[in-house]
């Protein structure tokens, strides 16, 4: 039989949008910008993937004739989403062709047969644990602006280091990002038993995958998690998600931190700061948007400057009474890391004028950001 069926624009179109950033990467195989439509009971079943992370979801819908195929991902979605039907019919004719219903408009579009479709990925059904959203929400959010690029040199830092701890009768989850300039850590206590979570001595998520996860987590209260060897596991009640962890080593982190001793430490609010570094950014001047901080006692004077436009000064007041610093840092850096953070007083910890600031705050738990300095 071929595929034919009814489904509502809202719930198609939900099931489409969360496959979007998966299937429309620019890969080698023309199968990938496809999305995989599969009847199952009750409903469809679409699978996307870009062999890195794949995600398959249930959509409630009416079955007429039983079937399965692929459609162009993008294209289907732009026409659920401009359809000004309610309901959306679906029907495949000859030679994976379909033919699209919604209201008085009617679309003929091309598929291709899903013999050539990637098998989803298999996996052991006895591991996972569930986990309300919430808690990776607030892990991502605090990391994922500091992941290195594709462009990277280092291989592993265009990944998130995932890692575990229990220390008496507390269980933490970290999530640990570095782009090679700054580094940024996030520890959560979890109500839940760790001990069945089974991580790597290394286990990195790419940067894809962490994005993902994020999009994953945004519409679900609860999540049931998974981690096996090579993948990591999400799902719920109508939908799964397979994300492909990477190999290799991460920095070790654990010592970049105690390197910064926590004795000179430099007390400031934190939106008043935030606010004066967009104001200073405004006169960087090149790609590393170097600016100078100047502290001194109870002062802190941020300044930059651009020989074809000007430059800038504001100064701040801050709790300080340490000896004279004057430091060159990436102003975007600061801005980012300011900006994830949700207390009122921040504290930053610098010993010499060629050392990292470490920043975290008392109202900020588990928190750490740590940005290398610039030569001025």
């Amino acid at each position: 039989m071929a595929l034919n069926c009814t489904v509502t624009k809202n719930d198609l179109l939900d099931g489409l949008n969360s496959l979007q950033n998966i299937t429309n990467k620019k890969g080698t195989l023309a199968i990938l910008s496809n999305v995989l439509i599969e009847t199952t009971t009750g409903g469809l079943t679409l699978t996307g993937t870009d062999l890195e992370v794949g995600l398959r979801l249930f959509v409630p819908a009416e079955i007429h004739g039983e079937g399965s195929l692929t459609l162009p991902s993008k294209k289907i979605f732009e026409i659920v989403r401009e359809s000004g039907s309610e309901n959306i019919s679906i029907e495949e004719t000859d030679n994976s062709w379909v033919v699209i219903k919604a209201g008085l408009s009617t679309y003929n579009l091309a598929g291709m047969p899903d013999d050539e479709y990637p098998e989803f990925p298999f996996y052991e059904d006895d591991s996972f644990l569930t986990f309300e959203t919430y808690i990776f929400l607030e892990l991502i959010e605090k990391i994922i602006y500091s992941i290195a690029s594709e462009q990277e040199n280092i291989y592993s830092l265009t990944s998130v280091l995932f890692e575990k701890e229990t220390i008496g009768d507390k269980n933490y989850l970290k999530m640990v990002s570095s782009d090679g300039h700054r580094l940024s850590i996030m520890q959560k206590t979890v109500p839940v038993d760790l001990q069945n979570m089974k991580l790597n001595d290394v286990t990195l998520i790419p940067k894809k995958g962490i994005q993902e996860w994020k999009k994953f987590c945004e519409s679900r209260d609860t999540i049931e998690v998974s981690f096996e060897e090579k993948q990591l596991v999400l799902r719920d009640g109508k939908a799964v998600m397979v994300i492909r962890l990477k190999s290799g080593e991460f920095p070790q982190y654990s010592a970049i931190v105690n390197a910064v001793e926590l004795t000179n430490c430099l007390k400031i609010n934190r939106v008043p700061f935030l606010e004066s570094l967009k104001r200073i950014n405004l006169f960087t001047e090149d790609i590393f948007h170097t600016i100078s901080l100047q502290i001194e006692q109870n002062k802190m004077i941020l300044s930059s400057q651009n020989a074809d436009l000007g430059n800038a000064k504001d100064e701040q007041t801050v709790i300080y009474e340490g000896e004279s610093l004057t430091l060159g840092f990436n102003c975007r850096y600061f801005i980012e890391t300011l900006q994830v953070m949700e207390c009122e007083t921040v504290e930053a910890y610098i010993n010499t004028n060629a050392s990292p600031c470490l920043m975290k705050s008392q109202d900020d738990d588990g928190f750490i950001s740590i940005i290398m300095p610039m030569q001025l």
